[in-house]
């Protein structure tokens, strides 16, 4: 399964961030779904990084090797 083009351009953000985090919100200022969220971790194309202390209901990721070759497979 590839990934769709909401969750390539998520993804993709991850990319050029160190470590590979993924933003919580986008170029908006709009939250990024969960449902996004929790679709790409279930793929194996995200990870949870850390808890965030301060809003624990936030979940902070990452990308993964796998969410990296999902990129390009879908490219």
């Amino acid at each position: 399964m590839l990934p769709t083009k909401v969750q390539q351009k998520w993804l993709s953000q991850g990319l050029t961030q160190p470590g590979g985090k993924l933003p919580l919100f986008d170029k908006n200022g709009q939250k990024i779904s969960k449902r996004t969220i929790q679709s790409c971790i279930n793929q194996g194309w995200a990870s949870p990084w850390f808890k965030n202390p301060i809003k624990p209901d936030w979940l902070v990721c990452k990308l993964t090797e796998n969410g990296k070759t999902a990129l390009k497979d879908s490219s």
